[in-house]
């Protein structure tokens, strides 16, 4: 049997201390691509970061996983849940993937691999995502795996000096059991 996290392209794990370049390099391309916009961290910030992610234990369903490429063992990204509530059955996450893997299948396989263990394992009902609007290949990606638009926020983000729109899509559990079968991550 191989391991619950680990796919055809990719593997989640923990992160590692090391992994502070990676996480670096996937900072600058958030910022290069439009993403998000935040002061230039130093090396030294971002090693104590990753240090401080490596040693975190996970925080009820919240928790963030390196996503690393099954054939060059390079890291290709990060996904994590965050913001959950337990009691109501609900959990958002996020994952990034650096700018050269993308478009590659990474985050499809990531996200799914997530999705399933929040499901399965954590019993949660539904899982969120903030998309920008102007993200289309984000909100495509989302789309693909089953995710649907639930609402706008108008104007909600402000970054690159104007405001933009941002995206709430959602998933249920039982809408991604039917998309999503145990033995393909498609």
């Amino acid at each position: 049997m191989t391991s619950f996290w680990t796919g055809k392209r990719v593997r989640l794990r923990g992160i590692e201390p090391d992994d502070w370049t990676a996480f670096m390099r996937f900072a600058e391309d958030e910022e290069r691509l439009g993403d998000v916009l935040h002061p230039p961290r130093s090396a030294e910030g971002c090693r104590a970061w990753v240090k401080e992610q490596s040693a975190a234990k996970p925080d009820g369903d919240c928790f963030q996983l390196a996503i690393e490429a099954v054939d060059t063992g390079e890291i290709v990204g990060a996904v994590g849940s965050h913001h959950a509530d337990p009691r109501m059955g609900w959990f958002e996450y996020g994952v990034t993937i650096g700018a050269e893997h993308r478009r590659k299948g990474y985050a499809a396989e990531a996200v799914v691999l997530l999705l399933r263990f929040m499901f399965a394992e954590r019993r949660c009902h539904k899982c969120e995502a903030r998309v920008f609007a102007h993200n289309e290949a984000s909100l495509e990606l989302h789309r693909r795996l089953g995710f649907v638009e639930e609402g706008r926020l108008r104007d909600h983000v402000f970054l690159a000096s104007r405001h933009h729109d941002l995206v709430m899509m959602g998933i249920l559990a039982d809408e991604f059991a039917q998309l999503h079968s145990i033995g393909n991550l498609e």
